[in-house]
């Protein structure tokens, strides 16, 4: 028995503790492995070398425990030597089968079973060969380093052994066993591990040609089997290919690839990370080297395109000692000559089909936001209605717009409270009352109600949203409400179809005790605008292209929307192929809305003032309400 050290600077063996501290890089690495090995027999056995058929088998046994976990990645094919188990231990590109010329597969960096044992925990390594059985553990030493225990050799492969390793009599394989132990590795639940190998874009090209299984532990026994696990592709129509050929020039050779390319229907896209559906996936031999669009990675017009470009060069070269892939294994490098001339034949190739999904794009009717900016814009032009109303006294309609002939004539008192403004004794209870007008609205619509009402106060019913048919031609509600601390305050606000009404209450020690509420009603040449209830300015929004309309947000008074341009270039980088508005760029929403809000709130003031055709009071009364309200408006669009 020997314990040895393996040799690689101190710094290495940091990054790779942090770096690769993940199971499911982990078994990226064991998995490819496996594939690598099974693929050199199958090229051993085409060259007429000694082979012995191969199942290609790939198992992956788990077992999570709470604190840790236990894995197991087995083969069924080549086995190792103890000589060739010994050297896979040594550390370094200079040692991978590809970089000697032996094999091709993704071996290109010789670090790969070292990173998934000493980054994880520790482990073992259990194989056959010829014959001969060979165990060697993988541990640290105190100072961290990278130690090893060759057993003290290999020996003759008994009954038990190959029973142990899962295979026939004289058959070959490995099983590399690892505890994960290391505090710095989150511990997925076996659903989770299913999911990241099957979708895993490196083992993505894997799953086509072997049976990889996911086996849960429990107590050491087998109680769920997965597989053979395979990645679903999303429903797709076909853009280009199967296989369409291409070339590209370097150095005075020609080389050539072939192109897939599809594009999703119906379903979103992942677009980053190693579990990505959007993009290219780059294989050469059995290796994928990296997911990507190339020229065209992150822009508009590509969300919905997926694919796969296989070129053999590449991993000739990468053996041959080319920078073909970046440092750690994460891509192309897009420095390399020879990897710059491959992405623009790529990128060229697939340059009309990115071209025909902008153009779509620019011709798309509506564009969509997810629920929650849609909940988070309704929010703001309630707060937006309320503060027309309650701050700015601005009423509907509009001076300077004509009139909508099939619009229904405006109702002051549609909706209001009996007073906007309760002043009440502590520990007296009270009643709150809106009146309303059922005529002015359809059965169909719905009273929404919001409170902001401190704890102390207590309300009964509590506020909920309820259907206007169910008020039976009732035109008043009632609340009961008492205040139990002076000095409390809070508002209830009520929305209608096009009419909100808010009132608030004081809880005050020296409230009197006797109320007088006077009626609003008026005759029609002596009204005014109230400032708690009224007709609102912002009933609701729709990204919607223009056409020539050259702003890229606008208000409708005919609608009492405000309407996003999905036609203006600089809104369009926000909407994905499917017309989706970015979640990501809500801040830009906020702009838009905040520009349309404060030009048509500062039209109607300047109107009302008389002051419709002073340019320069408009622009003084927008940049007001932009100073007084934008903070808030963007605060909300940026915590959404």
């Amino acid at each position: 028995m020997a314990i040895n050290p393996i040799h690689v600077d101190q710094r290495v063996i940091d990054i790779d503790s942090r770096r690769f501290a993940s199971i499911e890089k982990a078994l990226v690495e064991l998995i490819t492995n496996s594939d690598d090995s099974y693929s050199r027999l199958e090229h051993a056995r085409k060259g007429g070398k000694r082979s012995k058929g191969t199942n290609s088998a790939i198992t992956v046994l788990y077992e999570r425990h709470k604190a840790g976990a236990f894995m197991v990645v087995s083969d069924q094919a080549e086995g190792m030597t103890f000589d060739n188990a010994c050297a896979v231990l040594a550390y370094g590109a200079a040692h991978s089968p590809l970089s000697r010329g032996e094999a091709g597969g993704r071996g290109y960096f010789g670090r790969g079973l070292k990173q998934a044992v000493y980054g994880l925990g520790h482990g073992w390594l259990e194989t056959i060969r010829d014959g001969r059985y060979t165990r060697i553990e993988m541990f640290r030493a105190d100072n961290g380093g990278y130690l090893y225990d060759d057993g003290g050799g290999d020996r003759e492969a008994t009954e038990k052994d190959y029973e142990h390793l899962g295979l026939s009599a004289n058959g070959e394989g490995t099983r590399v066993a690892i505890v994960i132990d290391s505090p710095r590795v989150t511990i997925p639940r076996f659903d989770s591990v299913v999911e990241s190998v099957a979708n895993n874009i490196y083992l993505r090209d894997v799953l086509t040609r072997r049976e990889v299984e996911v086996v849960r532990l429990q107590n050491g026994k087998h109680v769920d089997h997965r597989g053979p696990v395979r990645h679903e592709e999303p429903p797709a129509t076909l853009l280009l290919g199967p296989d369409a050929q291409g070339q590209f020039e370097h150095e005075g050779e020609s080389y050539p690839y072939s192109l897939t390319l599809k594009r999703a229907l119906g379903v979103e896209l992942n677009p980053r990370g190693d579990e990505r559906t959007n993009g290219l996936l780059v294989v050469s031999d059995s290796a994928v080297l990296d997911c990507q669009l190339f020229d065209y990675e992150n822009q508009i017009g590509t969300e919905y395109l997926f694919g796969i470009v296989r070129c053999p060069a590449l991993i000739e070269k990468l053996g041959q000692g080319f920078a073909i892939v970046s440092d750690e294994r994460e891509g192309l490098n897009p420095k390399d000559e020879f990897i710059k001339r491959f992405a623009k034949a790529v990128s060229r190739q697939i340059a009309p089909w990115v071209a025909a999904e902008q153009e779509q794009l620019k011709h798309l009717d509506h564009a969509t936001t997810s629920g929650r900016t849609t909940h988070m814009i309704e929010h703001i032009l309630e707060r937006m209605n309320l503060a027309t109303i309650h701050d700015l006294g601005v009423g509907v309609p509009a001076v300077a717009d004509e009139p909508d002939p099939g619009a229904t004539p405006a109702r002051e008192d549609a909706l209001r409270f009996s007073t906007p403004f309760y002043y009440r004794q502590p520990g007296h209870p009270f009643h709150v009352t809106l009146l309303l007008d059922p005529d002015a609205f359809d059965r169909d619509d719905t009273l929404r109600i919001q409170s902001t009402l401190p704890g102390s106060i207590n309300i009964d019913p509590a506020p909920d949203s309820m259907p206007l048919g169910g008020l039976e031609n009732s035109a008043r509600l009632e609340w009961s409400l008492q205040g139990d601390i002076a000095g409390d305050r809070g508002e209830i606000t009520v929305q209608a179809g096009n009419y909100l009404a808010w009132c608030e209450v004081v809880i005050a020690d020296h409230a009197p005790r006797h109320h007088h509420h006077p009626r609003h009603h008026r005759p029609a040449h002596h009204r005014r605008l109230s400032r708690d209830h009224g007709e609102i300015l912002f009933a609701g929004f729709e990204l919607r292209n223009l056409e020539n309309e050259p702003e890229r947000a606008v208000y409708s008074p005919h609608e009492r929307k405000i309407l996003i341009n999905a036609g203006a270039p600089t809104v369009q980088l926000y909407v994905d192929g499917r017309g989706h508005f970015r979640d990501s760029a809500r801040l830009l929403l906020a702009e838009l809305f905040m520009d349309a809000i404060a030009t048509e709130l500062a039209k109607r003031i300047t109107q009302k003032n008389g002051q419709e055709h002073d340019a320069e009071a408009q622009h003084a009364v927008k940049l007001d309400i932009i100073r007084r309200y934008g903070t808030e408006i963007h605060r909300s669009f940026g915590n959404a």
